[in-house]
């Protein structure tokens, strides 16, 4: 059986801050785990389900300050609504950001600890995603991506292109997870998102860390000591994290 991917986890420097501008933005509502941890879902949410990828922010002493290799797309339902929502982001804190991007159709932006994000133009595809449209990766390959997380997670493929994968849960619901080829010659640098996945209520952690393992994947050690998740490293680095079973119970 698949893991279930849950979550998106966000470093920062101020996790009760930058927890609450989110909570604004996306209209959630905020709770915590303990010190240092600010977890953000939709109101009335029932964790875990494939209808949204909920936010963990945990506090770290110096998170990186470099370009990320995941970030998130918002979305918006007509330009209007996109026009709004960038003015009340900006109000929040958040800022316009020049990438090289060009001229395009969606916005640019960071957050108040220069996370970026994109507000992006109404798009059909988008209609029923609720705040966060898709967490996008940029990677060297999307298709060896789409094996391995489409494998990993039991999520679908909904659109391919040479540059370009798209995958959503099987239920059709929630956001998207997109694989974008980063431009050639570019080198893949540090980030300060990565996703949460969960094993199934009863089933064992270390067999799905070993399923993974045949995947491609490898476990990795971030200093994280003793704790009941287990961080891990995609087909390309990317990091991870397979969560309790026992989570999934609360």
């Amino acid at each position: 059986m698949a893991l279930r991917l849950v979550q998106v986890n966000l470093k920062a420097r101020d996790d009760v801050a930058l927890g609450r501008f989110w909570a604004a933005a996306l209209g959630w509502e905020t709770g915590s785990e303990g010190p240092g941890i600010t977890n953000l879902e939709p109101v009335g949410f029932d964790w875990p389900a494939p209808s949204a990828l909920c936010i963990d922010l945990v506090s770290v002493p110096d998170p990186e300050t470099v370009a990320y290799r995941a970030h998130l797309d918002l979305a918006t339902n007509s330009p209007a609504h996109q026009e709004e929502l960038v003015a009340r982001l900006t109000e929040l804190g958040a800022k316009r950001a020049d990438i090289g991007q060009g001229e395009v159709p969606w916005t640019v932006m960071e957050d108040p600890e220069g996370n970026l994000f994109c507000v992006l133009e109404p798009r059909e595809i988008y209609r029923d995603t609720g705040a966060i449209a898709a967490v996008v990766v940029d990677c060297a390959d999307p298709q060896a991506m789409t094996a391995f997380w489409g494998e990993a997670v039991g999520w679908e493929v909904r659109e391919t292109s040479e540059h370009l994968v798209r995958l959503r849960a099987p239920e059709n619901v929630g956001p998207y997870l997109e694989f974008f080829r980063r431009p050639p010659g570019t080198t893949p640098l540090r980030h300060r998102v990565h996703l949460d996945v969960l094993p199934p209520r009863g089933d064992d952690q270390r067999t799905e860390i070993s399923r993974l393992e045949r995947l491609g994947a490898r476990t990795v050690d971030v200093g994280q000591g003793k704790v009941s998740w287990q961080p891990m490293a995609d087909v390309e680095g990317n990091e991870f994290c397979v969560l309790s079973p026992e989570a999934g119970a609360e």
